[in-house]
């Protein structure tokens, strides 16, 4: 088990002549969980996007769960989950079969009944075989919460997870954080509502123009 769930250190990340983040380091205990705040354009997603292995830094270091993200991308890659605002959904599939093709790809022994296990989880018995075309949002977000449990991740990354449900998905989501950190995952949650986020996680990073900033 490595020590830090992840390491940044001195991290730039430019998109032309825009720099979203600028010398940001930062390093997370492994099995602890951590609230990310920011303004809009503060560099968040982009953050959580070089955890995930879908960019890497123009300059600095990273590496998540022990390994360097440039140099072991396919290694990380099946140990971290993404909720984010795209589902990356197959849009002709169910729910049900976007699930079953995730677990034949992990190769998931008896795939059938933890599908529809957590179909029942994320409570789309009633739709789980209808085309995800034809969800609304929140029933998309259901699907991906499912798609992040079979994952089973040693990271989470939880953008704006609270988005898009309504009262009771929140409180389901509460529940699945608290249920992430008591099996050991190490959790990011990048989110707009610190309170309920402080209650949710150990530490705190705020950016500002993709730096480290004073929390107010």
């Amino acid at each position: 088990m490595p020590q830090f769930a992840f390491e940044i250190k001195d991290v730039s990340k430019r998109y032309g002549q825009h720099w979203a983040l600028a010398r940001l380091s930062y390093s997370l205990p492994a099995g602890k969980s951590l609230l990310l705040t920011g303004h809009n354009g503060s560099g968040k997603t982009t953050l959580l996007r070089m955890l995930a292995t879908s960019t890497f830094p123009t300059f600095g270091t990273m590496t998540v769960l022990g390994r360097d993200t440039r140099q072991a991308r396919d290694e990380i890659r099946p140990e971290v989950a993404l909720l984010s605002h795209a589902s990356f959904l197959y849009e002709d599939l169910s729910a049900r079969q976007n699930l079953r093709l995730l677990a034949s790809l992990m190769g998931i022994a008896d795939a059938k009944k933890v599908c529809d296990e957590l179909i029942t989880r994320v409570h789309l018995n009633t739709r789980g075989d209808n085309p995800v075309r034809e969800y609304s949002a929140g029933m998309r977000k259901r699907v991906a919460i499912a798609r992040l449990l079979l994952k089973a991740p040693k990271l989470a990354l939880l953008d704006e997870p609270f988005g898009e449900l309504d009262p009771q998905g929140i409180l389901e989501m509460e529940a699945l954080i608290a249920e992430l950190k008591a099996k050991g995952t190490s959790l990011v949650l990048a989110t707009h509502l610190i309170e309920q986020g402080q209650r949710l996680t150990d530490e705190r990073l705020h950016l500002q123009a993709g730096r480290v900033g004073e929390v107010t």
